[in-house]
């Protein structure tokens, strides 16, 4: 909220402003940048206010992208955990292990793009399935580019992010073979001891290169068994969403034909009060009739009876 003596408060700092602004669909995006933009300049932050006004409106699939990484944290901290392993694994392995990392790559960028058009759907804005792909581009982008990952950690994606060609899907299987260098050309005087202290050197680095290409290999496994529990407690949850908004709806159709009928019966009872008043005014009508005719009845009963003794 705005302080009372006009002065930013914490939420118009400028990069929560920026956090605000790239959680907003695309739709919603310009309005609310030149609404911030405004009131930057009215509390006489010219510069927060030309910041703010720079901020590009996002795509939709820039959008998804930023929304599945705010919306899935730790399995966006686990991605980019993952590309950084990816990225260092990548100037070490031979063409068989980038083969089978680039495989393992395919699919966690592939289940996390539907993460990404599941999430978009609930938001309201469906992706075509051209904007997925632009999403999978950008995610591939994040796994292979350190800045490509800063912008999407983030969450700042405007538009698509591309990965570098040397990481691309198709430049795993065109991968030469790595050899190392060709030792130069000794003299005979070389002794036996630098060549050997050599040796042990290339053999070390060859070490470290397999125990990086398997960590790399086994965090890729691991980052894509967490997304198949993932995607087996997403559909469980959706199934048991799908049962409770069909209860939802039976629940909802029987009370309302609960209160149809109660509003009838509140009417027929409405109908059968008036009808019970105008019974009882005619039966107080008939009570005082009666009384009145036995009252008349006994009067003439005494007329007669006086008149049969004056007559006797």
């Amino acid at each position: 909220m705005r302080r009372e003596d006009g002065r930013p408060g914490p939420e118009d700092d400028v990069e929560a402003v920026l956090d605000e602004l790239y959680a907003l669909p695309p739709s919603e995006f310009v309005a609310r940048r030149e609404e911030r933009a405004a009131r930057a300049r009215t509390q006489r932050r010219a510069q927060d206010a030309r910041r703010i006004h720079a901020a590009r409106r996002p795509t939709l699939a820039g959008w998804a992208a930023n929304l599945l990484r705010r919306s899935r944290p730790d399995e966006a901290e686990r991605f980019l955990e993952l590309g950084r392993a990816l990225r260092e694994a990548y100037a070490t392995l031979d063409p068989g292990g980038l083969k089978e990392l680039s495989a393992q790559r395919r699919r966690i960028v592939s289940e996390m793009s539907r993460q990404a058009a599941a999430l978009a759907r609930e938001e309201g804005h469906p992706l075509s399935d051209a904007v997925q792909r632009d999403v999978e581009t950008t995610l591939r982008a994040v796994l292979a580019d350190a800045e490509a990952a800063a912008v999407w950690e983030a969450g700042r994606v405007e538009g698509v992010l591309t990965p570098p060609s040397e990481f691309g899907a198709d430049a795993v299987a065109a991968a030469p073979t790595r050899r190392e260098p060709a030792p130069a050309r000794k003299s005979r005087t070389d002794s036996t001891t630098a060549r050997r202290k050599k040796d042990e050197e290339a053999e070390r680095r060859r070490v470290e290169r397999e125990e990086r290409a398997a960590r790399a290999r086994e965090e890729a496994r691991a980052a894509e068994e967490r997304l198949r529990e993932r995607v087996t407690a997403r559909e469980k949850a959706a199934a048991a969403l799908e049962r409770a908004d069909g209860q939802e709806r039976e629940a909802g159709e029987r009370v309302a034909a609960l209160e149809e009928q109660l509003a009838q019966a509140r009417t027929e009872q409405e109908r059968t009060r008036a009808e019970l008043g105008e019974a009882r005014d005619r039966d107080r009508a008939a009570a005082e009739e009666l009384a009145g005719a036995e009252r008349e009845a006994a009067a003439a009963a005494r007329r007669a009876e006086r008149a049969e003794r004056d007559g006797a």
